[in-house]
């Protein structure tokens, strides 16, 4: 389990690519990462470059400790970045890590992109790490990402109540899901019919 820590990866799917995020990517993000809408449920927006390479900096800090495993996330048709996600707060040991960090450009949400990219994620996590789960958290106002959770099979756990500040100041609820290695073949399956259907559109 150590490999994902020591060995770069590279996640390929018929729509999205997921490779290890560097500081190369720090300009295409910039270029569809500044939507001040995007970050609206992050607890510290990203509002100009700077921001961004710091961003990226962080998350790369946390890959060297061995505690998160950047992506961006490429589009398969153009070559272009779209976007980024993140294997975080990693436990190899208890064999659980989070997915999440997860952002697209306007013009990937709600599409075949971030439906690969969960099961590419998923994928790697169970069928290669052989985990035992994978954790997910959202703002409790992002109503949107809770719907979201729930139709691929993540099984909603509880509410961290007053349990982030946010760079406004204000005091976030957080909520926590999970899907466990027993439930991961029917999470599968639901992903694998939403990417069909997104096929035959």
């Amino acid at each position: 389990m150590e490999d994902m820590r020591l060995d770069p990866i590279t996640l390929a799917g018929r729509f999205v690519r997921l490779e290890p995020l560097t500081l190369e990517h720090v300009p295409a993000l910039t270029a569809v990462g500044l939507d001040p809408e995007l970050w609206r449920w992050i607890p510290t927006p990203v509002t100009n470059a700077a921001e961004m390479r710091e961003y990226v900096e962080t998350a790369l800090d946390e890959q060297r400790r061995g505690v998160s495993f950047p992506f961006a996330v490429v589009d398969r048709k153009s070559g272009n970045v779209i976007g980024s996600t993140r294997y975080g707060s990693i436990a190899l040991e208890e064999g659980r890590l989070e997915i999440g960090w997860t952002w697209y450009t306007s013009k990937f949400q709600r599409t075949a992109a971030n439906t690969e990219a969960k099961l590419l994620l998923l994928t790697h996590a169970f069928d290669v790490l052989k985990l035992n789960r994978v954790e997910f958290k959202t703002d409790a106002l992002n109503e949107q990402s809770r719907r979201a959770l729930a139709r691929i099979g993540a099984v909603e756990e509880g509410t961290f109540r007053r349990h982030r500040i946010t760079s406004s100041g204000r005091v976030r609820d957080t909520v926590y899901f999970s899907i466990i290695n027993s439930e991961w073949p029917a999470a599968r399956a639901r992903l694998l019919a939403m990417l069909d259907q997104a096929r035959g559109r």
